[in-house]
């Protein structure tokens, strides 16, 4: 790393003792947690699938940086939460991010030469293909099959959408109402903490827009792995089209989706409804009740099962209807199974807020759906740590900035000999048994690499 002398830094002084600071440590990190994605890595072969699917142009005898450096680099970044591209204009110097990207050197080229810039990975952005993208895509759902270690009997799958504020001209700008700003509406589907699918889309379009076709290409792809797997659509009201429901119904998928309640509906449910109103005036306590019957709007092709849930409190009515496919009491699968959609909400906060798939400040729309791909693919490092590391463990639940800050932001001293690459992680470290834990497991078994679409 360049070392330049640079103006100290001079802080109130300590009694007689003055407090002064620079940036010419050396090899310094505040990063020694990383390594541990690293080993995630190696467990899952991610950041390989993802070289594989992107097409790469250049002339190999030409190039400095291989796609696949460029990748890692982005990805570690991304989980350490460097979120924009001008942090690299120094974070190539950092020696730990340069010995996690396996950089592979030429001959005649230091050890310590820098990673890639920001241009160049703004032009790694901006040359990505629609085509790359698909493969990507597939890359996270392959890497979600080979996770499973035994074939499940369940699967339920969340789609939710949610906005995506952008501040510029990008392309595929429009002004949302119900959001009331100018955004990207983008789609997401989880299988628990499993993030599956991330797909940015323009906020001009019905919110299930190309949800159909998401579903049956994730139902193909399980039942070929898993032809017994049961599977359960699972959203909320804005997904309640019924050509999704009937081809669900055609091709045994079971669906719990939220219904908007209209006149009909609030009809059908008038007896619980009045019956919860007066149970809260006369226990003064908020009241529910459950009730079901058929029922199918004017454009569907056939009525369904529908839950009504009347509550009354304080508040008011706060009345819920659901459709379903599936048996089972009403109150059971509003409580058990649809109230769990929530959580499907915290995975995509941990995207947003964890992973910035919110920095979507390119002007070309491709190339901000590959910011999306990338900060989802950061995601699946830091949820497979979160899974197979940290279970059992007091972070078992934590989210994406907690992991980071807990295990990733470490300091360090780096040490560079021919034959290794010591890191002194900080001695005041209160993890360090966990951390220990968390590295045995890693190392313990490795999962099926992730294949290559």
């Amino acid at each position: 790393m360049t070392e330049c002398t640079t103006k100290p830094l001079t802080f109130s002084s300590l009694g007689r003792r003055q407090i002064v600071a620079d940036f010419q440590g050396g090899d310094l990190t505040s990063d020694g947690g990383l390594p541990l994605l690293r080993e995630v890595d190696r467990r899952l072969g991610l950041i390989d699938a993802l070289n594989a699917a992107i097409f790469d142009p250049r002339c190999s005898w030409l190039i400095e940086h291989d796609q696949r450096t460029l990748l890692a680099q982005r990805l570690f970044a991304l989980a350490a939460g460097y979120e924009d591209l001008n942090d690299h204009q120094t974070l190539r110097n950092d020696t730990l991010f340069q010995a996690l990207t396996d950089r592979t050197l030429k001959a005649g080229q230091a050890e310590t030469d820098a990673l890639s810039s920001p241009p160049t990975l703004c032009r790694l952005e901006n040359r990505i293909t629609r085509g790359d993208l698909a493969r990507i895509a597939a890359v996270l759902v392959e890497t979600f099959v080979a996770s499973q270690a035994t074939p499940p009997k369940e699967l339920v799958l969340d789609f939710d959408a949610t906005d995506d504020p952008i501040h510029g001209q990008q392309e595929g700008r429009f002004f949302h109402g119900y959001y009331d700003h100018y955004c990207f509406l983008p789609l997401y589907v989880t299988c628990g903490q499993q993030l599956l699918v991330a797909y940015l889309r323009p906020s001009n379009i019905d919110g299930a827009k190309h949800s159909r076709a998401i579903l049956k290409l994730l139902v193909q792809r399980f039942r070929r792995e898993w032809p017994e797997v049961k599977i359960v659509f699972r959203a909320d009201s804005g997904f309640c089209r019924w050509r999704l429901m009937r081809w669900c119904d055609r091709h045994g998928v079971d669906y719990l989706v939220g219904l908007a309640r209209n006149t009909v509906l609030q009809r059908q449910a008038r007896r619980i409804m009045i019956q919860a109103r007066w149970d809260h005036r006369r226990t003064g306590q908020k009241q529910r009740l459950f009730a079901e019957f058929p029922y199918a709007a004017a454009s569907w092709d056939r009525p369904r099962r529908v839950l009504a849930k009347a509550e009354h409190g304080d508040l008011g009515d706060n009345p819920r209807f659901l459709v379903t496919s599936l048996d089972g009491a009403a109150q059971t699968l509003y409580d058990d199974l649809y109230c769990q959609r929530g959580d499907a909400e915290n995975r995509i906060k941990e995207q947003q807020l964890g992973c910035f798939a919110d920095r979507t400040s390119c002007h070309d729309f491709l190339a901000n759906q590959f910011r999306v791909l990338l900060s989802a693919a950061a995601y699946v490092l830091v949820e497979t740590l979160r899974r197979v590391g940290l279970a059992g463990t007091e972070l078992a639940a934590a989210q994406v900035g907690t992991i980071r800050l807990k295990l990733l932001k470490i300091g360090g001293r780096i040490v560079r000999s021919v034959r290794r690459l010591l890191i002194h992680l900080a001695s005041g470290y209160p993890l360090q048994n966990v951390f220990r834990a968390i590295l045995d497991r890693l190392q313990e078994g490795r999962c099926r690499p992730t294949r290559a679409p």
